[in-house]
């Protein structure tokens, strides 16, 4: 009964801010899964929270530029939110340990203790949204870089509860790993009920497909 009561409050929250973030956290008790994809890498992260404060989970990403594998548990903690009279801002830290493997498959395939650190910042109102989020990932010998992100979007029309949500959005993406090392992404983004889906084509040509699951 708390679960639904929970889960009832954050569908509420979300009919009063329409959210346009696809929150590493969910409501206390609740399970998450996230898939993304984009021109860096592929992952998947599913994580329970036992509070609203906190999630933990598996992660798993392979980086394409790189050609190596993540395999390791996360976590991701609500520092700190701020309820306005008619937004929302966040601010989370997230990090995962684990082990990267390069080659993988082969006779010769490498593995390195890795981990991977960051945190983002979200504001949004039922209109406007922006949001930055960086990465530092360290993987031994098989790589180490820092990576951001920065969105800025704007919802064409104002839905009410149960409705589809639909956001216009651009990021700015930098990762000093790749020969151009910034990106501009438009997407479109859409919300309804415990799904979030994303689909965009960047500058370079690069397919974003991203789809977060509440549980």
């Amino acid at each position: 009964m708390k679960n639904v009561l929970a889960f009832a409050a954050c569908c509420a929250f979300a009919w009063q801010a329409a959210p346009a973030y696809a929150r590493p956290v969910s409501y206390a008790g609740g399970w998450m899964a996230m898939q993304t994809n984009d021109a860096d890498s592929h992952s998947l992260e599913i994580g329970f929270s036992p509070t609203h404060r906190y999630a933990l989970g598996y992660l798993g990403e392979y980086w394409r530029d790189g050609d190596w594998q993540f395999h390791g548990v996360n976590a991701n903690w609500l520092a700190k939110r701020w309820n306005l009279p008619s937004s929302q801002a966040n601010i989370y830290l997230r990090g995962a340990v684990g082990v990267a493997y390069s080659d993988f498959g082969a006779w010769d395939g490498k593995s390195e203790p890795a981990a991977t650190l960051g945190f983002s910042a979200d504001w949004e109102d039922r209109r406007y949204y922006t949001s930055y989020d960086n990465r530092y990932v360290e993987a031994g010998d098989i790589d180490h870089f820092l990576m951001q992100k920065a969105r800025v979007g704007i919802a064409p029309y104002i839905g009410g509860y149960g409705d589809l949500h639909t956001w216009l959005m651009l990021e700015v993406s930098h990762n000093p790993t790749r020969e151009d090392t910034f990106t501009l992404t438009p997407m479109v983004r859409l919300f309804k009920g415990d799904y979030l889906g994303e689909l965009g084509i960047s500058d370079k040509g690069d397919v974003l497909f991203n789809l977060t699951l509440q549980f």
